[in-house]
């Protein structure tokens, strides 16, 4: 088996890296606080003035708190959108999210990569997953075709794309629905969310990816 993640420095570090990272930028607009309530246009001025009030050393212990609490918010969301890729010969595992997506070989008929984003296909043309990642394309593709697997320099199916639109009259209501929601989850970055509509997306025979917030979508043939 061969498992595709990445490295270790990434992987835990990450947690030092986010949370110093949060303090030195919270504690540097501590120290600009002063110069910053001089510039009547600058946003935020009652909170810098409420800074300049804190004394020392209290004021500099506060700001390193909530920097390095923010860095490690950053870091649980940098975490959470990791992916790690397990391939052997008779099945292929995809972790992410806490949530764990297994194919057996049968299932999967060609893997390829778009931009960030994995793909499994399966012998239908149908999309079994669409994943993005930060993960080497040439380690994934090594992995891959290590273990038999028939990879694909582009996608198959690219022609058959169209732009959704409201109420696409080739879809059935519920996945017109999905699609809605799915926009406004992409127009308030909520990245998850999205993700998982599409998911749902796919489990009704229909394949969706995006381009500059716009929603592609196929059916299954």
């Amino acid at each position: 088996m061969t498992t595709v993640q990445e490295t270790a420095a990434v992987r835990y570090g990450i947690w030092v890296l986010c949370p110093v990272l949060g303090a030195a930028v919270v504690w540097g607009l501590k120290l600009a606080a002063v110069w910053i309530t001089t510039l009547r246009w600058f946003p935020f001025q009652g909170v810098f003035e409420l800074v300049t009030d804190i004394p020392e050393p209290w004021v500099t212990i506060a700001a390193l708190a909530v920097g390095a609490l923010g860095g490690g918010v950053l870091a649980l969301l940098w975490a959470a959108e990791m992916m790690s890729v397990e391939v052997s010969h008779d099945r292929v595992r995809l972790k992410k999210d806490d949530k764990i997506f297994d194919f057996g070989r049968n299932q999967i008929e060609s893997v390829f990569t778009e931009g960030k984003q994995l793909v499994l296909l399966s012998p239908s043309g149908a999309e079994l997953a669409r994943e993005s990642s930060d993960l080497s394309r040439a380690r994934l593709e090594q992995a891959f075709t290590g273990q038999g697997y028939r990879w694909l320099d582009a996608d198959p199916f690219a022609d058959d794309y169209r732009m959704w639109v409201e109420h696409a009259p080739d879809l059935p209501a519920d996945v017109n629905a999905l699609f809605t929601a799915r926009r406004k989850a992409i127009s308030k970055y909520e990245h998850e969310e999205a993700a998982e509509l599409a998911r749902e997306i796919r489990k009704r025979g229909v394949c969706v990816k995006d381009e500059k917030k716009r929603q592609y979508y196929r059916c299954e043939r």
